[in-house]
């Protein structure tokens, strides 16, 4: 006997959101999008999916709920304003939060939804808009083995690697982790290409070669070339990881660990963010670089020689 294909909802239809949205309605799942800025929308609705006008909405006609929005406040607005979520549900219903917001935040909301019987996911991601895109994302999941079972199949839609990785919370607890490292590395990629640059090296060469051994990383592939061209248009942006380091940091605290790398980082988007960069891409650090050393990426000098 066959089963219907669960109905699928979907808040927030940004950068992110848009493409994964269509990759579930391309999957055959049967669709209703909410985003504030309806005209997002309506590629979507041509594809086949409903249009729905509220939070709410998209929960009534839904079995699954997910929402990738920008931050803690917007998703409890998305869950329990007026015309929200919450004020739709029915029992049963999974919600499925893939922003980034605080781990205590994700607990918090998974409580005040099991009182109205919805089942709560939370489910960050990391790849970016190219990851988006291609549905390559990689999905770290928080929540009951059992419901995360019942939602793999359209985790799959977006992403190649979905993993369960413990209670509620925990999927946002991986991706803090996981942002200690892009801030990390962001440094090390601009770093490379600065004093590549600075010894009048090409850097498209440069990158042909470190991406190819054990220094390479999905920054370096990936956002070192739009360094390299002056390309800083946003993929992720310079305020949207700051905002996710507060949550690094918040949470680094409560167990008293120093990160003095991270701090590194933070400061230098900070700066990035100073000099003009906060709706910029993460690799609009370089701008801090720039600044720091006095010159431009595109503008090689020499290196003393050395004196045998």
């Amino acid at each position: 006997m066959s089963h219907s294909p669960l109905r699928i909802g979907f808040i927030g239809l940004g950068s992110m959101g848009f493409p994964m949205a269509g990759h579930i309605r391309q999957a055959g799942y049967p669709l209703t999008v909410y985003n504030r800025t309806p005209v997002k929308a309506e590629a979507l609705e041509q594809a086949g999916a409903v249009v729905a006008h509220t939070s709410r909405e998209v929960a009534e006609r839904s079995d699954l709920v997910i929402a990738i929005v920008t931050d803690m406040p917007d998703v409890e607005q998305v869950l329990f304003s007026e015309h929200g979520v919450a004020t739709g549900a029915h029992p049963g219903l999974i919600f499925i939060d893939m922003s980034t917001i605080a781990p205590g935040a994700t607990r918090l909301f998974a409580e005040r939804l099991a009182a109205h019987k919805v089942h709560y996911l939370d489910a960050p991601v990391s790849g970016g808009d190219i990851g988006a895109i291609n549905g390559t994302l990689t999905i770290m999941v928080g929540g009951e083995a059992d419901i995360f079972a019942q939602a793999a199949p359209v985790l799959a839609t977006m992403g190649s690697r979905v993993t369960h990785v413990g209670p509620c919370g925990s999927g946002q607890l991986v991706k803090a982790c996981n942002q200690i490292l892009c801030a990390v590395n962001m440094v090390a990629v601009c770093e490379a290409l600065m004093l590549a640059s600075s010894a009048g090296l090409d850097l498209d060469t440069v990158l042909e070669v470190v991406t190819g051994g054990a220094a390479n990383s999905w920054a370096l592939q990936h956002l070192g070339p739009r360094i390299a061209h002056g390309n800083l248009d946003p993929g992720f942006m310079v305020k949207l990881i700051q905002k996710d380091l507060n949550i690094v940091f918040s949470t680094a605290a409560d167990a008293h660990l120093p990160l003095p790398g991270t701090a590194v980082a933070a400061q230098l988007f900070q700066a990035a963010q100073a000099l003009g960069g906060a709706n910029l891409g993460t690799q609009a650090m370089i701008l801090a670089y720039e600044q720091l050393a006095n010159r431009k990426l595109s503008a090689p000098i020499a290196l003393p020689s050395l004196e045998v």
